[in-house]
């Protein structure tokens, strides 16, 4: 007779394999501190209007 396997075994390792890649989806996606995250929309608010002062307005003539 063969080996006996324990099939809980290889169902929970998936499991946990499984959770394990959500987790690090999830500290990726979300991992950044709210000081973080408002530092770096204050530097696009900068940005954006740093080059708004550089636009050049030009009226269109008929």
């Amino acid at each position: 007779m063969g080996n006996v396997i324990n099939l809980n075994r290889f169902r929970k390792r998936a499991e946990r394999e499984a959770s394990t890649k959500l987790a690090d989806a999830n500290r990726t996606k979300f991992g950044r501190t709210k000081a973080e995250r408002s530092a770096e929309e204050k530097q696009a608010d900068q940005a954006k209007a740093h080059l708004d002062q550089h636009r050049i307005d030009r009226e269109e003539q008929p």
